[in-house]
């Protein structure tokens, strides 16, 4: 443990014990998703989060779903909801391609497709191979919204950040290859086990210390 930097490894457990009991209600709710509709709501969500507001983007998807446009709508129809989220033209093409991808005569199979996958591991990256606008990072986050992501970690630029602080990467890379995420990722793992937090829990701790709240 003395490889970890004291003072951030004491406000990380402090923050954890605080939040802990929020942490669980919060995966929880992402374990019971069984309905295609808010599965693919949740992926839409992950396609838009890249260097945009989680929030922005969260409203943006509610838009789109009670205007009927999540499943129905075109491009032009689906960019005037994206508001606060850039590259919003090109979200909303990686929106629509993912929808052909999961449906078929308007009907998603989505749940159906990731059941093909006896392994997460396979699922993530079937899903960054095939669907337009999801790297590892989003892959991640969209697979622990849907109750699958417990052995994931969602290397967002506040997670790296604080990965840093602590000790666990030398420097934030400028960007991640398969290789390097998953190489980032197993540290974090071990350090979560060493410290006795859920890996999954650890993403909303470090999280939460950045943004001062539990969101997706």
């Amino acid at each position: 443990m003395d490889a970890y930097s004291k003072n951030s490894l004491k406000e990380v457990m402090e923050i954890y014990f605080s939040i802990k009991e929020e942490i669980k209600r919060k995966l929880a709710e992402f374990k019971v998703k069984k309905d295609q509709n808010k599965i693919f709501a949740e992926l839409v969500f992950c396609i838009l989060t890249p260097q945009s507001n989680a929030k922005s983007c969260w409203r943006a998807v509610e838009n789109l779903i009670s205007k009927n446009l999540l499943l129905n709508g075109n491009k032009s129809q689906i960019v005037k909801e994206l508001n606060g989220v850039r590259f919003k033209y090109k979200k909303a093409e990686y929106i629509i391609k993912a929808r052909e991808k999961f449906s078929i005569n308007g009907e998603l199979f989505i749940i159906s497709k990731i059941n093909q996958f006896k392994d997460v591991y396979k699922i993530r990256d079937w899903l960054v191979e095939n669907i337009k606008g999801l790297s590892y990072k989003e892959a991640s986050h969209f697979l622990r919204n849907i109750g699958l992501g417990e052995n994931f970690a969602i290397l967002d630029r506040h997670i790296l950040k604080n990965l840093k602080l602590l000790g666990i990467i030398n420097e934030i890379p400028r960007s991640l290859s398969k290789k390097r995420y998953y190489e980032i990722e197993e540290k974090m793992k071990k350090f979560s086990e060493k410290i006795n937090i859920p890996l999954e829990e650890l993403d909303f701790v470090l999280w939460y210390k950045e943004k001062g709240e539990i969101f997706k």
